[in-house]
């Protein structure tokens, strides 16, 4: 049986590095240098023809293309009117091109959406993290630089294809935590010595987000060429906001009114605090941890494309025939107090009962495909209809 897809993308990503090793990573402050051995590691994940072959389509527009360029003055982002179609969105290609010739890197931002290798690279990631993972491209031409010193609001692992660039990191954090609320007005300056460092072609550099860091290409004939991975986990910020919801019509606790023309009294904060007591106790309960744990959940299989392996010349399955619950496809099965269970995937949520719960694990089973049991053939034709499983 070959590796799944969580399985390909950790090799690719982390190495030999232990899940231990690399849950370390993500929990700390400290970037970490990947060597690699093999020059043509990321090859397999895209090339500079595919970033052409973008650009000669429509869907070459900004933002999702832009350029920067930290030799100018003020902020690296190019005016996009200077590589645009006159009152447009499209790439106006030859533009382009010539603000790139003159120093400028191009930034391609999401480019999973539109490149299946890194498509399914990122999906192996989102399998072992739980949450979203993006893929930006760089491409710098030699000697220039596209960002000065900044830092990230999420982790970042940089793969570098082709090409070299040349580092330097620090180990001083501004802003501890930081997250897209975080500013930044080009006023942060890093503090220490930072560290010294080359990405060659098969090399990896992981970023924890907030510690600063700038990089350029090297001088000589070779554009720097890199992905950053970027990854994308919930702030408790962000799944308090979605938590709130359905908890506050239910709950009188959370609407309950600030009685806020009692700030002035001499006992004002003490009654505020007697309505914020219930209301904290409420989203620190058992039900609200496990209503939280869903919404994370919920997030990646509703807001990530679901890369289905049917197609549009759909056959049903065969009894004969040999079925495992799609890799590609996020989705989670949740207990339901009446027994069964709900498949919650991103295309909504298929409640089954036990028997149902059970011909799915078998098809989950990581030992090896199976075939619809006795009475499962019309079960597993309607998950292969809604791409839930695939053939082997």
């Amino acid at each position: 049986m070959g590796e799944t897809l969580g399985e390909a993308a950790w090799h690719l990503a982390f190495g030999d590095l232990t899940p231990a090793q690399v849950f370390a990573l993500r929990e700390g402050t400290a970037s970490r240098l990947l060597p690699g051995d093999d020059a043509n590691r990321y090859a397999r994940l895209l090339a500079i023809a595919d970033l052409d072959a973008l650009l000669r389509t429509d869907a070459a527009r900004h933002p999702r293309v832009s350029i920067a360029d930290g030799a100018q003055q003020g902020g690296a982002a190019i005016p996009p009117d200077e590589y645009l179609h006159p009152d447009s969105s499209r790439v106006a290609l030859p533009r382009l091109l010539d603000r790139h010739d003159a120093g400028g890197s191009l930034v391609v931002a999401q480019f999973h959406e539109l490149h299946a290798p890194l498509a399914q690279f990122c999906r192996g990631l989102e399998k072992v993290f739980l949450h979203p993972v993006q893929a930006n491209i760089y491409l710098t031409p030699p000697g220039a630089q596209g960002f000065r010193v900044h830092f990230d609001t999420h982790d970042v692992l940089v793969l570098q294809v082709s090409g070299a660039k040349s580092w330097r990191v620090w180990d001083d954090i501004p802003f501890a935590l930081p997250s897209p609320a975080t500013p930044w007005a080009n006023k942060q300056n890093p503090t220490g010595t930072p560290h010294a460092l080359t990405l060659n072609p098969g090399d990896a550099l992981y970023l924890p987000r907030g510690v600063m860091h700038e990089a350029a290409a090297q001088s000589g004939d070779a554009p720097s060429f890199h992905v950053t991975i970027g990854f994308l986990e919930a702030s408790i910020a962000d799944m308090l906001r979605e938590l709130l919801e359905t908890p506050e019509a239910e709950n009188p606790a959370l609407r309950a009114s600030i009685p806020s023309w009692r700030l002035g009294d001499p006992n004002g904060a003490a009654a505020i605090a007697a309505r914020l007591a219930p209301a904290l106790a409420a989203l620190s309960s058992e039900t609200a941890r496990d209503r939280l744990a869903l919404a994370a959940l919920d997030r990646i299989t509703r807001n990530r494309l679901p890369l289905t392996q049917r197609s549009l010349a759909h056959r049903p399955p065969s009894a004969d025939e040999m079925l495992r619950l799609s890799d590609a496809m996020h989705h989670h099965l949740v207990p339901l107090p009446e027994g069964g269970g709900a498949l919650r995937w991103y295309g909504g949520v298929e409640n089954l009962n036990a028997t149902e719960c059970a011909w799915l694990a078998q098809l989950a089973d990581v030992a090896g495909p199976a075939s619809p049991s006795d009475g499962a053939l019309p079960f597993c034709q309607r998950l292969t209809a809604l791409g839930l499983l695939a053939r082997c």
